[in-house]
């Protein structure tokens, strides 16, 4: 059935428009308010934060992927100080890898790596590392290539392989280099295990040992964001996504939303700062684009995850932020304990609240699992894994989000060439965020993307906002005052 689309009453002049009230999104408008302009924001979930959003349950907060306060980015500490104040925690990062019943500290520690491996497993690693520096792969088309290089085949083996799998879907030979080479920077085994007696000269992001943290997680800073743009005059919907941007050639004039009662109305805009999937806004242009641009935007692929969130009766469970789970006899990737992050994420003496991470595909058997038979299969695995005991978990809730991760595959690069080529020519819109990009960016880069965004449309400042976090040297190689932005906010994926 056709739904009439109706003008905005309340807006029928055009205002600026931001798609996604996420850190890109947020970002963006909080710096048009700034400006004096005040923006409309349209966020299709009921809470802000996009994936770093902190979701809560009866008083427990969740944070979704664990977000670590970590950047290079002058402008983007800035931002975080301005916002929150002294609110920010300073807090001690510790994360560890479960493979075969034993944890290996992550940074790698050589000594706990040496104890857990043993003498005769570790001679073969350093004899593997060996052999391939002195004779590496010529190629480095693939994820594989890229930390085989750089660890040896047997630790990637060990280390890597089997978790990025479990991460991806995918076999680590059909994932592309490019994001070993995001989310590892500048580690290899040498830095590693120098790191443990040198302190280096230069911050590998993979090995920071401390991170800022908002004491109810990451979602706290972006409803304080919020807010800022609201007294502002700036407007934030929830529950609003976008189902049209309509066109006239390379100048869009309006977008089409679906409100909360399911309402389609129309909003006649002058910019539009966008951080929806890029699939998503190519396939809603009206009029639709080329077939080639359509065909390459049907070919982008997302990874999707979700976090059973278990509250346990018990205090001090394990002192890691997060363990990463290598062992191919349990489905979840990795453990959260959020009491680690912040001690305000748990609202009880002598509780403890765990998020168990599960990745998936929108639709697939596990996605679709009932909430109760997911809290089951989350306690049966830390059981398993020998973390708590029966009748330890009293509660628990699930939380799916999809398109959390933009997957780096043998075809997405030319896809991406196609789609880039089209979106520059438009005059007024512009792509931010990690999935308004298709760029594993972090909360840092994210945030990045939105303040270039404004000042493109606003100052003609020239930002290659497509190059944030996609060249290493990127900050340092413009004439901008940015030094390198190579946050790890996420405990994510490291180089695990």
């Amino acid at each position: 059935m056709t739904q009439s689309v109706q003008q905005s009453s309340k807006n029928t002049e055009s205002r600026p428009v931001v798609i996604g009230a996420g850190p890109a999104g947020l970002t963006a408008a909080d710096a048009l308010v700034e400006r004096g302009i005040t923006p409309i924001v349209f966020e299709a979930d009921k809470i802000v934060g996009g994936i770093a959003r902190t979701e809560e349950y009866k008083g427990y907060h969740f944070d979704m992927g664990g977000h670590r306060f970590f950047s290079k980015s002058a402008r983007v500490n800035a931002l975080w100080r301005k916002w929150m104040g002294d609110d920010m925690q300073t807090r001690e990062r510790l994360s560890r890898i479960f493979y075969e019943g034993k944890y290996f500290h992550y940074p790698l520690k050589p000594f706990n790596a040496l104890r857990g491996l043993g003498l005769i497993e570790s001679a073969k690693v350093g004899a593997s590392y060996s052999r391939w520096t002195l004779f590496p792969s010529k190629k480095e088309d693939t994820f594989e290539d890229w930390v085989t290089n750089r660890f040896g085949r047997r630790l990637f083996r060990t280390f890597f392989k089997s978790y990025t799998e479990k991460v991806w879907g995918i076999p680590t030979d059909q994932l592309a280099a490019e994001w070993a080479a995001q989310r590892i920077k500048n580690l290899s085994l040498r830095s590693a295990i120098a790191s443990a007696f040198i302190k280096p000269k230069q911050t590998i992001t993979s090995l920071i040992e401390q991170f800022l943290y908002p004491p109810r997680g990451p979602g706290q800073m972006w409803r304080t964001v919020k807010s800022r743009v609201e007294a502002g005059g700036g407007s934030v919907h929830l529950e609003s996504p976008i189902v049209g941007i309509e066109r006239d050639g390379f100048r869009v004039l309006a977008v089409k939303v679906r409100r909360p009662d399911g309402q389609i109305v129309r909003q006649p805009t002058d910019r539009v700062i966008a951080s929806l999937p890029l699939k998503q806004a190519i396939e809603c242009m009206d009029p639709a684009p080329p077939a080639d641009v359509l065909a390459a935007a049907k070919d982008l692929k997302y990874r999707d995850f979700l976090t059973v969130c278990l509250i346990v009766k018990r205090e001090q469970l394990f002192p890691d932020n997060w363990i990463y789970i290598h062992d191919p006899h349990v489905e979840v990737g990795r453990i959260q304990n959020f009491g680690n992050w912040s001690p305000d994420m748990v609202p009880a003496k002598g509780m403890s609240s765990l998020g168990m991470e599960y990745f998936c595909n929108e639709g697939d058997d596990l996605w679709t699992s009932a909430d109760a038979d997911l809290i089951a299969q989350a306690t049966g695995e830390l059981r398993k894994i020998g973390l708590v005991e029966k009748g330890d978990v009293v509660d628990g809730c699930v939380f799916r989000v999809p398109k959390s991760y933009p997957v780096y595959d043998s075809t997405y690069k030319q896809s991406l060439k196609t789609l880039q080529g089209y979106l520059d020519q438009f005059e007024n819109f512009v792509m931010i965020g990690r999935n308004g990009l298709h760029r594993y960016n972090n909360q840092d880069h994210a945030m990045l993307t939105g303040l270039f965004a404004v000042e493109n449309l606003y100052d003609d400042a020239g930002h290659d906002i497509w190059s944030v976090n996609a060249e290493q040297e990127y900050h340092e190689e413009t004439d901008h005052s940015e030094k390198t932005s190579q946050s790890a906010d996420e405990g994510t994926r490291d180089a695990a």
